[in-house]
């Protein structure tokens, strides 16, 4: 096995794998290692892996999330069918921050993809916040943020408490230490404690520095990659650039922990 690093941001490609056959204890704490290190990591060739190696490769890194309203594939709980870029998936986001409880990793399997287009971008939340003053840092180490969930869940009859949950701005590593920025356009709709309008400033800048260019990496899919990304760290959005062509990953979350 060989860990390599994608970008200097964030982001490493793991070769020599092969997951159909599971994975060693020594070599998936490797894995884990570089994961927490690079935020997001590819391990590729990994077309073989039926539903079910991805249900255990992901159970070892934790509990298996079932979204609340979006179906699995038939047979597999667990497993969504991603196919449609849209407004929601083309911004920057983690997760389903407005979760109580955030998923913790995203484990991602490309089935089909376009001949062109469809890359995925990462951005390191964790080198966002690094690049800020002293003085904002501190500023938002006070600072928390509502999230909420988007139409999909009104439309789907969830009601709005469910999808609703307060987050520092500041979020710190359980494992790392380290700490990033956790607020995202998809699901923030202000500070806490702040109007819309109030927060909108503050906000629109810490999501420009979070896109910059030095704080992120594009990714381009290959068949058979499995893209892992640590949701408490990172940040990522599809590039909405495919025209008509099938794409089509599936994807697995991890349960994750209240942020503190």
């Amino acid at each position: 096995m060989e860990i390599r690093p994608l970008a200097g941001a964030l982001g490493a490609e793991v070769i020599g794998l092969d997951l159909t056959g599971g994975i060693e204890g020594s070599a998936f704490e490797a894995v884990r290692d570089a994961l927490h290190q690079s935020g997001m990591i590819c391990i590729r060739d990994q077309g073989a892996m039926t539903p079910e190696d991805q249900l255990a490769f992901a159970a070892m890194w934790g509990e298996i999330s079932i979204h609340p309203y979006v179906p699995s594939i038939e047979g597999y709980p667990g497993i969504m069918k991603i196919y449609d870029p849209n407004p929601i998936t083309q911004t920057w986001h983690s997760d389903s921050t407005h979760m109580r409880d955030p998923h913790a990793y995203t484990l991602l399997l490309a089935r089909v993809l376009p001949n062109v287009g469809g890359d995925t971008m990462f951005a390191s939340a964790t080198g966002a916040f690094e690049s800020l003053s002293p003085g904002l840092q501190a500023a938002l180490r006070e600072l928390s943020a509502v999230h909420e969930g988007t139409s999909l869940a009104a439309e789907a009859g969830l009601e709005h408490e469910a999808v609703v949950a307060v987050h520092p701005v500041v979020r710190p590593h359980p494992e790392t230490g380290a700490e990033a920025l956790f607020v995202n356009d998809n699901y923030v709709t202000r500070i806490d404690g702040w109007t819309p309008e109030e927060s909108r400033p503050l906000l629109k800048y810490l999501y420009g520095v979070i896109g910059r260019y030095e704080n992120t990496y594009r990714h381009r899919w290959r068949g058979g990659d499995l893209v892992i990304w640590d949701n408490r760290s990172t940040q990522h959005a599809v590039v909405g650039d495919v025209a008509g062509e099938e794409r089509v990953l599936h994807r697995v979350t991890i349960a994750g922990n209240a942020p503190v």
